[in-house]
């Protein structure tokens, strides 16, 4: 119980400050920039803030009428995979705690949306050159999507430092 406390000490408020900032900045995206589809330069033509509504998930994947609770279900259960990985991860993994962190806020910051609105989920930073633009997304994106890389990385690096304890001290059921 002691570790999880002072894991929480960096894990909880990486989330919150993801959770919060996602929540504050769709607010002011609906005031501000309605109405949806109108495009408002920011830093010329390569970043503007567009104001749309996504009743699916991250790329536009959408799943029909039943989007909203599918993506609503997965988001919970991904809610509960990311707790239990914070409670067992080991005291002090700064990068490990700080990725769960992330993902954890981006993820309730989305779901926010999809149990607040049946519109979808609000998204307006643009970025792009021309025609060639990136799916619009949101803070919560930010940090599900850096987040998930951060995670990848840390686990990569666990299972790399797993493989070389097992090389070196002759254990190879260890090593994956």
């Amino acid at each position: 119980m002691e570790r999880s406390s002072r894991n929480g000490r960096l894990f909880w408020p990486v989330a919150a400050g993801f959770l919060v900032t996602d929540i504050v900045t769709k607010w002011w995206a609906v005031k501000a920039l309605s109405p949806a589809h109108m495009r408002h330069a920011v830093l010329g033509d390569w970043m503007t803030f567009t104001l749309l509504y996504n009743p699916g998930a991250a790329f536009g994947l959408h799943l029909g009428d039943w989007s909203r609770w599918i993506f609503t279900a997965l988001t919970v259960g991904a809610v509960i995979i990311l707790t239990r990985m914070y409670r067992t991860t080991a005291e002090g993994d700064r990068l490990k705690l700080v990725a769960l962190g992330m993902i954890l806020g981006g993820a309730c910051g989305n779901l926010v949306d999809r149990l607040r609105s049946s519109q979808g989920v609000v998204d307006f930073i643009d970025v792009g050159i021309g025609d060639v633009r990136w799916p619009t997304f949101n803070v919560a994106d930010i940090g599900v999507s850096c987040g998930a890389l951060l995670l990848a990385y840390v686990l990569w690096r666990e299972d790399r430092m797993a493989a070389h304890t097992a090389t070196t001290t002759g254990d190879t059921s260890s090593a994956r």
